[in-house]
């Protein structure tokens, strides 16, 4: 009876069950496979592109040429850009980028410039040229911090570029010698707005509020009014002084006024009049105040040597420099902190350093403990007082939270 159901049942299934499941196999491959083709044809088509990047440093059309581009095709990319960007204007700062296809046909040329990108294309074998605006935008930021060693590395440590440091010891220039009384533990504080683009490039900073406070400078605050700074009380920060020849940059002060100093290359005690900055050759020198260029040369010991004559008699002395800066001669009028040379090691030195002197008439004085380098500065206008009011009490709550939350 049971061999009997198996027989039966085989013949069926040899008749009906193995001829549908054939086709049910088959079935499944022809729809995955033509999913498969579906899929395929519907997928985009995958494009691969070759970059080259660089900047302005040489002739553009050498540059396309090292980037894998003939010597003909180079040179019409640049002449269709020349029609956009006069190439007589561009810097070597300025940035490219190449696009070549797989088989090395050109693309795209886009050259980044100021605010606009200047590209050259291939339309259907043609070269278009054209030009596209970059999107700037603005921004507040805030940070505060500590002195940890010197005001310059923690300031960088912060993340700070070199420039906008100086900015800021800019600032506090006639208020602070940064180079002497800065210490350990100080606490520093700026509110600045920048202009940056979507790629995350800083273009401009601005300072509108800072705060520098420490033992020896004590608190210290300034604010942005008018495109000038002033301190807590209203007065314009601008003395008739620098507090210091150098802005801060690592240097030191390695030998002070002194009316019978121990020359280090004579060996002989002698008056030394001045103030020695020690500072790397090339660090730049700056004029403490206005005033007209009265000698520039070489002077025996001094060696590379500059005088400023200044108002009310007042004259400023600088030796030992590497080099003067351009354009500075005998009668030029110079303003207060340009770079009027650089430090060197010239005439009897022992090292590079600025040899700083200041007279008034034939008598010099101590410029480290003089009062002239706090003398009386203008007040803000009555009538501005209240807008001045308004934005200093916004701007000091503001630095005093940041401080406190570091």
């Amino acid at each position: 009876m049971w061999k009997e159901y198996c027989k039966q049942f085989l013949k069926v299934f040899l008749i009906w069950g193995l001829p549908c499941l054939a086709v049910g196999v088959f079935m499944i491959f022809f729809i995955s496979n033509h999913r498969t083709q579906v899929e395929i044809a519907n997928a985009p088509e995958e494009i691969y592109f070759k970059k080259a990047t660089g900047n302005l440093g040489q002739p553009l059309q050498k540059s396309l040429q090292e980037d894998g581009l003939s010597k003909e095709d180079a040179h019409k990319i640049v002449n269709k850009l020349d029609t956009v960007l006069n190439m007589r204007r561009v810097s070597k700062y300025d940035k490219y980028l190449l696009t070549l296809d797989e088989n090395d046909n050109f693309k795209m040329l886009v050259v980044t410039k100021d605010f606009s990108r200047y590209f050259v294309t291939s339309v259907d074998g043609e070269l278009v040229a054209g030009i596209l605006d970059i999107t700037v935008d603005n921004r507040k930021r805030q940070l505060s911090g500590e002195v940890k060693d010197y005001l310059f590395t923690s300031m960088q440590a912060q993340g700070l570029r070199p420039g906008f440091i100086l900015d800021f010891t800019d600032v506090f220039s006639w208020a602070i010698d940064f180079n002497t009384e800065t210490r350990v533990g100080d606490k520093f504080a700026v509110i600045w707005e920048e202009d940056y683009t979507k790629g995350g490039k800083t273009l401009n900073e601005n300072i509108l509020a800072a705060y520098y406070g420490g033992e020896a400078t004590g608190k210290n605050y300034a604010f942005l009014f008018e495109d000038e700074y002033y301190d807590e009380t209203g007065k314009f920060s601008k003395k008739m002084f620098l507090k210091s020849p150098i802005s801060v940059r690592g240097v030191r002060i390695s030998s002070r006024f002194s009316r019978g100093r121990m020359h280090p290359i004579l060996r002989i005690r002698r008056p030394h009049l001045g103030i020695d900055y020690a500072a790397p050759v090339g660090t730049p020198v700056e004029t403490v105040a206005d005033g007209v260029v009265k000698f520039k040369g070489w002077k025996g010991g001094f060696g590379n040597y500059m005088e400023v004559a200044h108002p009310n008699n007042y004259t400023t002395c600088y030796g030992h420099l590497k080099s003067f800066a351009k354009g500075i001669n005998v009668g030029v009028k110079v303003r207060q902190g340009q770079t009027i040379a650089y430090v060197g090691s010239t005439g009897l030195s022992t090292g590079p350093h600025l040899d700083f002197r200041i007279r008034q008439g034939n008598k010099y004085f101590d410029f480290l403990n003089s009062k002239q380098r706090s003398s009386a500065a203008r007040e803000i206008p009555a009538q501005k007082r209240e807008e001045f009011n308004k934005i200093k009490e916004e701007y000091k709550a503001l630095l005093d939270k940041i401080l406190e939350n570091k």
